[in-house]
């Protein structure tokens, strides 16, 4: 029976090893407290990736990392979880697929397809791109076989997403949506379900390796069109919405570890980031979860 590494169990980790285990395959997910779902094709494992990951992955037909450091973190931590998927995967034979996202990229001005060179202009665009050059340069030099996965803005029960921070709860609660970024541009957004999809469908297939793939995107709307569709389906009224304002950013990063992170990806939200994932659909047949039912989800007690 084929065997799977998962690290990590955030709601794509959790949805990627139930899909696996639920289409017949064996799943350990690695996590440092040993959650997870509960599944009879599941092993929960607590322990720290960047020190056993080698061990635990041993007979494993892929690896694939759905982890990263807390996100204020990212540059001091992530190189030893790298590090460690390229060493696991090279030792053990296990194909390695990186979940990532589009920081690598840079400003950019038009679809962006999963071909384009990588120019990040932040700090965790860095980090992002890094990890990615890591597992490529290894793949090319014969080591392992690698892949990496590239969602938009995460739509999805559990994500750490800028929807479910700052759009969902208010539109339910009646609360204005206050949300730093030009409202009106073209956006991509994953379902986090789409997602862990797309990082099976490489994993399985041969022809997967050697490259980014960009996931199925549930939608390309602009944020002020999310928050009223979220509202029409949830069957609420659609509250009043804004941008936020430089200040406003600024104390509410002073405030909040995780606002303090935002100010260096604002590009991505005052201008178009439209994600290409034509080759995608083409390669693996896949198409995105409806945005109704995606919203139907989250509007859910």
């Amino acid at each position: 029976m084929t065997f799977h590494v998962v690290v990590g169990a955030g709601p794509t980790g959790t949805a990627t090893a139930l899909l696996l285990a639920s289409t017949g395959d064996d799943v350990r997910v690695v996590t440092r407290r040993g959650a997870g779902p509960s599944h009879p094709r599941i092993e929960l494992v607590a322990a720290d990736a960047t020190r056993s990951l080698t061990e635990l992955s041993r007979g494993a037909a892929t690896i694939v990392n759905c982890a990263m450091p807390p996100y204020d973190r990212w540059p001091e931590e992530t190189p030893a979880l790298s590090s460690a998927l390229v060493a696991a995967a090279s030792a053990t034979g296990a194909g390695y697929v990186n979940l990532s996202n589009g920081y690598g990229y840079g400003p950019f001005d038009g679809p962006v397809t999963p071909d384009l060179p990588l120019r990040p202009t932040t700090v965790k665009g860095q980090v992002r791109t890094r990890m990615y050059l890591d597992g490529l340069a290894a793949h090319s030099a014969g080591h392992l076989r690698f892949a990496e996965v590239r969602p938009g803005d995460y739509l999805g029960v559990g994500a750490i997403a800028m929807f479910n921070l700052m759009i969902g709860p208010n539109v339910l609660a009646g609360e204005e949506v206050v949300f730093p970024a030009d409202l009106d541009v073209a956006h991509s957004w994953t379902y986090t379900g789409d997602v862990a999809a797309t990082l099976v469908a490489v994993a399985r297939s041969a022809a997967g390796w050697g490259r980014a793939w960009h996931t199925p995107q549930t939608s390309d709307i602009s944020v002020r069109e999310m928050t009223s569709r979220f509202a029409s389906v949830a069957g609420v009224t659609t509250p009043a919405i804004r941008e936020m304002t430089p200040l406003e950013l600024h104390t509410a990063a002073q405030a909040d570890p995780m606002m303090a992170e935002m100010p260096e990806t604002q590009y991505l939200y005052r201008r178009p980031m439209v994600m290409d994932w034509a080759d995608t659909a083409a390669t693996f047949d896949l198409k995105p979860t409806p945005l109704d039912d995606v919203l139907r989800e989250l509007a859910k007690p």
